[in-house]
């Protein structure tokens, strides 16, 4: 038993130290890309012909052009601190501790210290909160999840392109839109499944168990670019997960502390988003792990049931809706096979 919990400790280290990993590698990536060109261009040292330069110069003209173009990681990277740090979090840093205080100040210079003080900013407050909420922060927060999402994705891609290659998608379109939907809904049921575990009846057992979900949610989002790019599917991305969950509830464990510290749901959505970048390119940085942990956390089990179910449901749906209209089907298949005789 000391064996396993020496071994669980490690897995657990080894994934914090991971998770760290990507601010080391950060300015390392745009740089190999940099070396490889410089160190391809100066190989060369026998003569060319006219033709072979020719040829050169163009080739390194279009790979340059190329370089300049793709998005570095470290662009995307200040980009996502300026926009949910810069604009976003500090927005609402300076809204909850400078305007609404000086509003307060000054509604109390001018009422005093009299009753009608504090009727007045029974009113006003709460109007200006709702009103920077609904105008403001609500907008800007949607934007923020939109944006992110393509950020988040083109520094995946970036960094898996300079250090793996060319990734390696699922066979069919269908099964990549599949495996979207039906991780989306996974990970959101996990979610609820993690939240509702701080409602158990001994409150520090279930905070525990809600950070250990947030953990390993964590970490499955940062290491999903780049299994999803090597072509696993969604059931080897969770059956990997559980069979390792010391070495990814280390992993996750940093940003899952960072993302606790506010009150705030957008406080910490911002977090999220300015850090989460660094773990993208420490799960993409981190070698895979050789051996299995001999005790597997069935966490997911509970959430892929439901998911599977859902799915089903949808399908039968759809099955049934085809039967109880045949001629539209039967339509649409004698305008494809006109199409196809054309």
């Amino acid at each position: 038993m000391s064996t396993t919990a020496k071994l669980m400790l490690l897995l657990v280290a080894r994934g914090v130290r991971d998770s760290f990993m990507g601010i080391l590698k950060l300015h390392r990536l745009d740089e190999d890309v940099h070396d490889e060109s410089t160190s391809s261009s100066s190989r060369k040292d026998e003569p060319l012909s006219a033709l072979a330069r020719r040829r050169s110069e163009h080739l390194k003209h279009t790979e340059r052009k190329h370089d300049s173009s793709e998005p570095r990681v470290l662009q995307r990277m200040l980009l996502c601190c300026a926009w949910n740090g810069g604009l976003f979090l500090l927005s609402i840093l300076v809204f909850n501790g400078l305007i609404i205080p000086g509003l307060q100040f000054f509604i109390h210079l001018i009422f005093g210290g009299s009753s009608t003080h504090n009727i007045v900013w029974s009113w006003v407050g709460p109007m200006l909160s709702w009103t920077f909420s609904a105008l403001w922060v609500l907008p800007l927060f949607l934007l923020s999840k939109l944006v992110n999402s393509l950020w988040f994705q083109d520094i995946a891609d970036a960094a898996y392109r300079r250090t793996r290659g060319r990734p390696q998608m699922l066979p069919t379109f269908g099964k990549i839109i599949a495996d979207i939907i039906f991780s989306l809904l996974l990970q959101g049921l996990f979610l609820i499944q993690g939240t509702l575990a701080v409602f158990l009846p001994i409150t520090v057992i279930g905070q525990l168990i809600s950070l250990l979900h947030m953990c390993l949610l964590y970490s499955l989002y940062a290491f999903e670019y780049k299994w999803f790019s090597m072509g696993w599917e969604v059931h080897k991305r969770l059956s990997y997960v559980e069979s390792n969950w010391p070495y990814f509830v280390g992993f996750g464990l940093p940003l899952a502390v960072f993302t606790s510290i506010s009150s705030s749901a957008v406080i910490n959505g911002c977090v999220f988003s300015m850090v989460f970048p660094l773990l993208i390119i420490s799960g993409n940085e981190a070698e895979p792990i050789d051996e299995t942990f001999n005790y597997p956390l069935r966490l997911f089990t509970p959430v892929v049931i439901i998911s599977n179910a859902i799915f089903q449901h949808s399908v039968k749906r759809t099955n049934v809706h085809q039967v109880a209209h045949p001629s539209q089907s039967a339509s649409a298949t004698h305008r494809q096979v006109r199409l196809q005789e054309r």
